[in-house]
């Protein structure tokens, strides 16, 4: 097989491709660059469903084209097919985020399976089918190509609904739609010093959950909500209150501030009923260079400590919900993190009801040695599952682990953290 042409050659092209095509058909157009330098039979891209326990493959196929017998969802000229997690090669490969190399069934074709992955974000993947075994050269060219795939996924998004439309292997009512909207476009982040990671388990009626962060050049700001009731009602809750927090966090105030602010806003704003548009919240702010992890309660769940093989609750002192009285006050605790430590915030959906039976502490410590992005998957597939699958109230939950020894460089292979998260 030709070996690839050199670095800079090859990323010239693959942006060149990818900024000459239009938003819709960049993606297409860098796997089809990769293509055509590996002589690939064909290259796909499987990009991770929103449930975040399928792979989706894209495709541009004409409708007046042969059908492939598959119950693939169709837009125009758009398809996409739901491959379900079964254990198999792509679902090692985004779980592990390693390159999985698999050997022809029919004597001929090999299988490249790639991660395609952003500062930890499991995006999806990139399959090559080639007609030779592929060297390890090519093997790292793989690697890095699909690197560069995730930051085309993501400047593309931005200007279409395609990628959207893949993922979501359900139709999304109103209410989901809007508290879509208010997560970060990453629910993963490695920071060096920390590595955060969130997820929320809709219910069907949805409850307003939400959560958010953003990281500073010395801080990491976060945010779990919940606002009360369901559906649409539930869900402009929400969007008053994150849209408050964000908004008072980039004018710098403290989280006090920030908490008081958004009860105001709540009660000056409310869209539910008087008593009905209030929200409780558990607002922190973590210190990357010492690790001292401030933490108001506004009403809300007490968060998880794992540390030393120890998982205990931390008791905060729990003020008002915001949104139900004026002038409502706030007190503020700091917790000193140490390196080795995993804090775990939740909403009330993963303690409610049938999840009440769960041991969450005792999952939790049992998860401890999976990265952050897995952790929260494994915890909130045990809600569902003793939920019987049904949700009677939104799962949602933030997982940070703190590394310490902020400003050292992370060690990444194509866009994931290669350190050992460590035990506890």
């Amino acid at each position: 097989m030709e070996e690839p042409a050199g670095p800079e050659a090859r990323l010239r092209r693959l942006l060149d491709a990818a900024e000459d095509a239009s938003p819709v058909q960049a993606v297409e157009a860098v796997t089809r660059e990769l293509g055509h330098a590996l002589r690939a039979t064909a290259v796909s891209l499987l990009i991770a469903d929103l449930s975040g326990r399928a792979l989706v493959r894209l495709a541009h196929v004409a409708l007046d084209g042969p059908e492939d017998g598959s119950d693939a969802r169709h837009d125009d000229e758009e398809r996409a097919t739901v491959l379900p997690f079964d254990g198999g090669p792509p679902e090692q490969a985004l779980r592990t985020q390693q390159v999985q190399v698999l050997a022809p069934e029919d004597g001929r074709t090999w299988t490249v399976l790639a991660p395609i992955t952003e500062r930890g974000e499991a995006l999806g993947l990139l399959e090559l089918l080639l007609p030779e075994q592929p060297s390890s050269d090519v093997v790292a060219e793989v690697r890095r190509t699909a690197h560069v795939l995730g930051y085309v996924v993501i400047a593309s998004r931005r200007h279409t609904d395609l990628y959207e439309w893949g993922q979501r292997s359900t139709p999304f009512s109103l209410s989901a739609e809007i508290q879509r909207r208010l997560l970060p476009s990453a629910y993963t982040c490695e920071g060096g010093s920390f590595t955060l990671a969130a997820w929320l388990e809709p219910a069907e009626t949805i409850g307003g959950d939400t959560f958010d962060y953003s990281v500073g050049r010395d801080a990491l700001h976060l945010s779990v909500t919940d606002a009360v009731g369901h559906g649409v009602v539930s869900s402009l809750t929400a969007t008053l209150c994150v849209g408050s927090l964000r908004n008072t966090r980039r004018h710098g105030a403290s989280l006090l501030e920030q908490a008081a602010l958004t009860n105001e806003s709540l009660l000056e704003h409310g869209c539910g009923p008087v008593g009905e548009g209030f929200a409780t919240a558990l607002l922190g702010r973590l210190d990357l260079r010492t690790g001292e992890l401030d933490l108001v309660n506004a009403g809300h769940t007490a968060p998880y400590l794992a540390r030393d093989g120890r998982v205990e609750l931390l008791e905060l002192p729990a003020d008002l919900p915001l949104g139900l009285f004026e002038g409502s006050t706030y007190r503020s605790t700091t917790v000193l993190l140490q390196p080795g430590d995993r804090v775990i915030i939740v909403t009330d959906g993963m303690l409610e009801r049938a999840a009440a039976s769960l041991d969450l502490e005792s999952h939790v410590r049992e998860t401890r040695m999976l990265h952050p992005r897995e952790a929260t998957r494994a915890l909130s597939d045990l809600v569902i599952d003793a939920s019987g699958g049904v949700l009677a109230d939104d799962a949602a939950l933030l997982v940070l682990d703190w590394h310490g020894d902020h400003g050292a460089p992370r060690q990444t292979v194509a866009g994931a953290d290669v350190t050992p998260s460590g035990g506890i």
